[in-house]
């Protein structure tokens, strides 16, 4: 594997362990890390063209392959889309390619990326890092996985609420020492 590959592989997956799991942002992302159901994939595109063709890819695998295998995807794309209203309007591109292939309500795709911010937010509001990943990163969920997740949770709609909640109280220096390296603390 190509060393930028790994390291932007290395780096999500530890985004993934510390802050998503680590924090409980996501109550559904540890059994599946914990199954091995993940599959993180390094996009090399420098193009929206390469990233649509390699989000084709990773959505038809994920489309064909049997959820004990591979239960979501995190297709990372470092090279490209590092510009997030750029990236946010990619989006509909994405979109427009799940309905080509037939995946909308199959499989949706959720959004991450390092300037994450929501609207009517304050770009530097510590509330948008919830969803600030190393690189710019689509999350390719299966709806059926999603649906049984939310089934088993008592309270999704407090989850977002929740995260808001611990991301205030982490604040941003908090969010910065979670990744720093754990030797020498």
């Amino acid at each position: 594997m190509d060393p930028a590959a790994a390291d932007a592989i290395a780096r999500t997956r530890e985004w993934l362990e510390k802050a998503v799991i680590g924090l409980n942002l996501c109550p559904f992302a540890k059994p599946v890390l914990l199954k091995n159901q993940i599959r993180f994939q390094a996009s090399t595109a420098r193009t929206e063209e390469e990233l649509l063709h390699d989000l084709r890819l990773e959505l038809t695998l994920l489309a064909d392959v049997a959820p004990e295998e591979i239960d979501t995807t995190l297709l990372i794309h470092p090279q490209v889309m590092n510009d997030f209203l750029e990236y946010n309007a990619f989006l509909d591109s994405a979109e427009e390619l799940l309905v080509e292939l037939n995946l909308e309500g199959v499989i949706q795709i959720a959004s991450f990326h390092p300037n994450y911010y929501f609207a009517d937010t304050d770009p530097e509001d510590v509330s948008n890092c919830t969803n600030r990943s190393p690189f710019p990163t689509l999350h390719l969920i299966r709806e059926a996985s999603l649906e049984r997740a939310i089934e088993s949770h008592p309270d999704t709609a407090e989850i977002y609420k929740t995260n808001i909640e611990t991301m205030r109280r982490l604040g941003h220096e908090g969010w910065k020492r979670l990744f720093l390296p754990t030797s020498g603390r």
